[in-house]
């Protein structure tokens, strides 16, 4: 059973959420501060986190920096939940290494999918064959250890950036629209917001650094590698 961690404030909110997730087949615990959150995620190391962006203690921005920064941590995706909604806000939540953003008011449904897809995208990270090592360009990718090396000093990438970086190298020479790459990495059936991977692609390079200009923007349709 999978278990996914809430940290959310409100606690009629997060008891629903609990509620609907339970009835999926999930584990659930629930938090309302975001220090206490920061110490259950590292003590229970779950599946998935749900973080409210306003919390009392440790904003949930604080709180996703402090996630990656811990390598018992790095891993596990979270997904963003606030009421904040202009883009700046989304902005800073995938900055801080957020994989998903779900602005309030939202549906028990759309929490569920977003769920599943990440969960779904975890799974077929685990049963896709494991090489030793994928290089192109100064990047080398240790599929086994889930690292990335840029021009030899290891990158710390989120589960989400990690994945659109394997899934672009591995399709190097390919273009690939934003649909598709949130068909793909983000396991997105329907439709999203393309400037999800447009924010992710911009963070990738700049953690890359100068070998992160592999990555090529095709305008007005999507992204490839070349090297």
């Amino acid at each position: 059973m999978k278990r996914v961690l809430i940290v959310e404030d409100e606690k009629d909110l997060a008891e629903l959420l609990a509620f609907n997730l339970e009835k999926e087949g999930y584990a659930t615990t629930c938090v309302h501060d975001g220090r206490l959150g920061l110490e259950r995620a590292v003590a229970d190391l779950p599946d998935l986190i749900l973080l409210d962006l306003m919390l009392p203690g440790l904003l949930g921005t604080e709180v996703c920096k402090e996630l990656r920064r811990d390598r018992r941590t790095a891993h596990i995706p979270v997904i963003m939940i606030t009421a904040k909604g202009d883009e700046i806000d989304r902005v800073v939540g995938f900055e801080v290494g957020a994989d998903d953003y779900i602005v309030k008011p939202f549906s028990m449904r759309e929490v569920a999918l977003r769920v599943k897809a990440v969960m779904r995208r975890l799974e077929h990270e685990v049963q896709a064959p494991v090489p030793d090592l994928f290089t192109i360009g100064d990047i080398a990718i240790d599929k086994k250890r889930h690292t990335v090396v840029s021009a030899g000093v290891e990158i710390e990438l989120t589960s989400t950036e990690y994945k659109l970086l394997l899934y672009l190298a591995e399709k190097k020479g390919y273009v690939h629209s934003r649909e598709k790459l949130l068909q793909n990495v983000w396991s997105y059936n329907n439709a999203g917001d393309t400037r999800t991977v447009d924010t992710h692609v911009t963070r990738l390079r700049g953690k890359l650094g100068a070998p992160g200009d592999i990555i090529k923007t095709v305008r007005g349709f999507g992204y490839k590698i070349e090297e």
